[in-house]
C-alpha cells in the first residue's frame, strides 16, 4: 500500500510538473540540458496558452505541490550559482501560506493534548488564526495569569505528508546523481538531506521552543534583539505556546518612516545580530523572512528587533565558523591570494588546486566590484559570482552552509529594504576584526585555556604514573636503536624537550599571574584565581619531567 501511495503521489507530481512545463523549461540550466527533449513530447506544452513566463511557472508548480516543495524552493532560490536569476528572483517570492484548517480540529486537537478543555487552559482562546502556514497554524490566547500568548498547532498529517514527499525528492536526487554525472558534484543527495532534516524538525515543536530558549538566553541582555519567552507548561511535540509579540512587521518601511525611525541604524543592527549569532554563538535563527521580523519602535531613535517562528536554525562547527570569518576579512582587504588558500585549507576545492589560479579567478570577480560604491555592493551578487567561479575548481556543494547563504541573503534584502545605502561591508568588518582578534589574541587564548582546564585538572593526578612510564620508555628506547636513529631521534626529543620546557615556565607563569596579578586581570583573576594552584602545580610537575629527562649533554 505504502508503494502504492508513493507511486500514486509521483504521478500527480509529474502530472503538475508537466502541467506548468517545467521539467522543459528547467533544461535551459547548463547542468540540465539532455531535458530539453520533454518540451517536444510534453501535450501541456502543446496546448498551454497560459502567458506566464518560467519563472512565474515554476513557482506556482511548487506552491501547488505543497509545503516541503516550497520549502525547497526557498532554499533553491540562494543557490543563484545553479539557476538563472529569473528563476532564482521568483522562487525568493514563494510565500508559505495555505488556507487554514478549522478551528474545531484545532480546538479538539489541543484539548486531546492538554488533556483538558480549552476554558480551563486559558482565559481566552480565538478559534480565528492569526496565520496559516504548510506546517502549523497559530492563534492567539489569553493564560490564566493574563499573559498574551501565541498558541502554534500541527497541520493534520502534515508529517506523513512529508515524510512521503522527502522520500520522493531523495529518491529523484539519487537518480540526478546516476544519470547525471555533471550533477553529482552539486551534492543533490546531501542537499536533499540537509534541507529535509531541518524541515521534519520543524515537525517537533518541542524542538522549536528549545531553539527560542537557546535564542532567547544568548540575547537575555541585549537592547537590540528581543526574543519571545516560551511556555514550557503547555508545550508539547505537537503543540508550542509562546509569548506574543507587538510590533510593526520589518517590511512596512512606510509605517516605520512615519514615526521617524532611524532605519540607518536598524538596518546595521540587523547585521549585527547576523554575526553575532553566526560568529559568537555558532547558533542562529535561519528563517529570517520579512514575515518572522517584527520591530519595536516604541522609541524610534533606539529600535529593537523582535523574531519569531524558531522552527529552522543552523549551527556551525567552528572550524567553518573560523574559514568563514578568515574568508569575509579576506574579501574585505582584498587578500584573493588568502581567499583562495583557505579555500583549498577547508576542502571546499580539491587539494591540487593551483593557488595562484583561483587567485587570480576570484580577482577577476571581486576587483570590479569594490570599483563600485561600497553602497551598491551586494554581497549575495558577490557570492553568487564567486560561486560560478568556484564551479570551475570543482567547488563542491557545503551542504551545512546552505541554511547560512540562505539567512545571509535574508539579512542583505531586509537590511537594504530599510536603507538602501547600507555599507554591508563596512558595517560587519569592525565586527568581525573583533571577533577575530578575540579568537586568536590573548582573551582567545585565556578563554581556550580555561575551557580546558576541566580536562587538565582531571588528568592532574595520572602525571606521576605517566612520569615514570616516560622514563622507562627513555630507557627502553635507549637500549635498542643504532646510531643513526639515535640522531634524529635526539631531534625528535630535543623537540619534545622545548615543548615541555615551554608548557611548563607558560603554566607556572599563568599560575603566578592568575593568583596575584589582580590589578591588571582582576576579571580573568575571578574566574580562574581557584584554578591557579592546580596550573602553577602542573607547570612544576612539567618541569621536573623536563629536567629529568633532558639529557645532561644538550
Amino acid at each position: 500500500m505504502h508503494q502504492i501511495k508513493k507511486w500514486l503521489r509521483l504521478i500527480y507530481i509529474s502530472y503538475i510538473l508537466n502541467k506548468y512545463n517545467v521539467v522543459a523549461m528547467l533544461a535551459d540550466i547548463p547542468l540540465l540540458k539532455t531535458l530539453r527533449f520533454i518540451a517536444f513530447v510534453n501535450p501541456f506544452a502543446w496546448f498551454n496558452r497560459q502567458t506566464y513566463d518560467r519563472g512565474t511557472r515554476l513557482r506556482l508548480a511548487l506552491e501547488t505541490l505543497g509545503p516541503i516543495f516550497i520549502k525547497f524552493g526557498q532554499a533553491l532560490s540562494t543557490r543563484r550559482d545553479l539557476l538563472p536569476p529569473d528563476l532564482a528572483d521568483e522562487l525568493a517570492k514563494l510565500q508559505d501560506k495555505v488556507p487554514p484548517f478549522s478551528s474545531s480540529y484545532a480546538i479538539k486537537t489541543l484539548e486531546s493534548i492538554l488533556g483538558q478543555k480549552v476554558e480551563l487552559a486559558f482565559l481566552h482562546f480565538d478559534p480565528t488564526p492569526l496565520a496559516s502556514a504548510s506546517i502549523a497554524q497559530v492563534h492567539s490566547a489569553t493564560l490564566p495569569n493574563q499573559q498574551q500568548v501565541v498558541v502554534k498547532i500541527l497541520r493534520p498529517n502534515i508529517e506523513k505528508i512529508l515524510i512521503q514527499d522527502t522520500s520522493l525528492l531523495k529518491t529523484l536526487a539519487k537518480m540526478l546523481e546516476r544519470y547525471l554525472p555533471g550533477i553529482k558534484r552539486l551534492r543533490p543527495v546531501e542537499v536533499v538531506d540537509e534541507i529535509s532534516r531541518n524541515l521534519l524538525d520543524e515537525l517537533d515543536l518541542l524542538r522549536e521552543a528549545a531553539n527560542a530558549s537557546q535564542l532567547r538566553r544568548n540575547f537575555k541582555n541585549s537592547h537590540i534583539h528581543y526574543v519571545p519567552e516560551v511556555y514550557w507548561p503547555y508545550c508539547r511535540s505537537q503543540l508550542l505556546v509562546i509569548e506574543k509579540i507587538k510590533g510593526i512587521p520589518v517590511s512596512d518601511v512606510a509605517r516605520l518612516k512615519s514615526l521617524n525611525t532611524d532605519l540607518k541604524l536598524l538596518a546595521e543592527r540587523g547585521v549585527e545580530i547576523f554575526y553575532t549569532q553566526v560568529f559568537r554563538d555558532c547558533f542562529f535563527h535561519a528563517d529570517m523572512h520579512p514575515g518572522n521580523i517584527f520591530i519595536d519602535a516604541s522609541n524610534p531613535k533606539d529600535p529593537k528587533y523582535l523574531s519569531v517562528d524558531f522552527g529552522i536554525v543552523g549551527t556551525l562547527t567552528r572550524e567553518d565558523q573560523h574559514y568563514l570569518a578568515g574568508n569575509f576579512l579576506a574579501f574585505f582587504n582584498r587578500d584573493y591570494k588568502k581567499v583562495a588558500e583557505l579555500h583549498i585549507e577547508s576542502g571546499w576545492v580539491p587539494a591540487n588546486t593551483r593557488v595562484d589560479a583561483l587567485e587570480s579567478a576570484i580577482r577577476t570577480v571581486c576587483e570590479p566590484i569594490f570599483e563600485k560604491p561600497l553602497s551598491e555592493i551586494s554581497f549575495g551578487y558577490t557570492l553568487m559570482r564567486l560561486f560560478q567561479v568556484a564551479r570551475r575548481f570543482n567547488m563542491t556543494v557545503q551542504p551545512q552552509l546552505v541554511l547560512l547563504q540562505k539567512t545571509l541573503l535574508n539579512i542583505e534584502g531586509l537590511g537594504r529594504d530599510l536603507y538602501p545605502e547600507l555599507n554591508l561591508w563596512a558595517t560587519a568588518k569592525p565586527f568581525l576584526e573583533a571577533w577575530m582578534k578575540n579568537r586568536v589574541g590573548l582573551k582567545g587564548f585565556l578563554k581556550r585555556s580555561y575551557d580546558q582546564l576541566p580536562d587538565l585538572s582531571e588528568h592532574l593526578p595520572e602525571l606521576p604514573g605517566m612520569l615514570l612510564d616516560l622514563i622507562k620508555a627513555q630507557h627502553q628506547q635507549a637500549q635498542y636503536i643504532n646510531h643513526s636513529a639515535t640522531i634524529s631521534t635526539v631531534k625528535v626529543k630535543r623537540k619534545k624537550h622545548r615543548l615541555l620546557l615551554g608548557s611548563g615556565i607558560i603554566l607556572t607563569a599563568l599560575g603566578i599571574i592568575f593568583s596575584s596579578w589582580q590589578p591588571v586581570l582582576d576579571t580573568i583573576h575571578h574566574l580562574l584565581s581557584r584554578h591557579a594552584i592546580g596550573i602553577s602545580v602542573l607547570g612544576i610537575i612539567l618541569l621536573i619531567i623536563y629536567y629529568v629527562i633532558h639529557p645532561k649533554n644538550e
